[in-house]
This record gives structure tokens, C-alpha cells and sequence, in this order.
């Protein structure tokens, strides 16, 4: 386990703050708040130390860079919005989709990703949230 620094607590205050996954981009900007001198290169160093030791782990969407987020206690699933290409967390999960995996197969895990506009940017096009059906 690496000390405790200035810089490595800002990145991990940067993670804890955040409501969302955050690019390491968006990380060293949050960090860079409270620890001026930060680089990326610090960034990506600590963001792989958090997540070795628990604290953070990666959010692999498909076709996107790796975003970090803080480690959560529950399993939750993730929104990108076509606009802006933020990635939120969404709190609910259908339960177990076993029986969408063909026979014989056996599930161990799952991650779904919903896409669409998050609310601002839904706002700005002048689009509204409809029911999918």
C-alpha cells in the first residue's frame, strides 16, 4: 500500500465527489483543485494503486476509454449520454437475467449499459424522457 500524499488523497477526493465515473482526465481536473502541481502521469499511477487496493475500479464501456470510479458496496449498472459522453450510475438492476443465457450456459456475472441524453443535454435538444416499449 502506497502512503498517503497530498496528490493521492486529491485523486481520491476527485473520485469520492463525483456522482459518475470520471475519464482520468476529469479526475486530474477535480484533482488539480486541491493538489495544483498534479499530473496525469500521478493520476494513472494512483488510479491503478486505488484500484489494487479496492478503493476504485475501472468502468470499461465498449469502444471508450477506461473511466474510474469510486468502488461501490452494491452492484449497479451504468448510462452514457450520446451527447456529452458522460457515463452515470444507474441504482437499479433487473435481478438476474440466467434465463436470457442459452442453455447449459452458466451466468456468473452481469453489466448493462442504457444509452441516451442525460437530463441537461435532453433539455438543450428538447427532447423528453419517453417509455421504451
Amino acid at each position: 500500500m502506497e502512503r498517503n500524499t497530498r496528490q493521492r488523497t486529491a485523486i481520491r477526493d476527485a473520485l469520492e465527489s463525483a456522482a459518475r465515473p470520471l475519464l482520468p482526465q476529469e479526475v486530474l481536473d477535480r484533482a488539480k483543485l486541491a493538489a495544483p502541481g498534479v499530473s496525469l502521469a500521478t493520476v494513472y499511477r494512483n488510479l491503478k494503486s486505488l484500484v489494487e487496493d479496492g478503493l476504485a475500479r475501472p468502468v470499461n464501456l465498449p469502444g471508450e476509454s477506461t473511466r474510474f470510479e469510486r468502488t461501490h458496496a452494491h452492484h449497479h449498472h451504468h448510462f452514457q449520454c450520446r451527447s456529452c459522453q458522460s457515463v452515470f450510475d444507474v441504482h437499479e438492476c433487473p435481478g438476474e437475467l440466467v434465463h436470457l443465457a442459452p442453455p447449459g450456459f452458466v451466468v456468473q456475472d452481469h453489466d448493462l449499459t442504457l444509452y441516451g441524453y442525460c437530463a441537461p443535454c435532453a433539455q438543450s435538444q428538447g427532447l423528453q424522457a419517453k417509455l421504451l416499449t
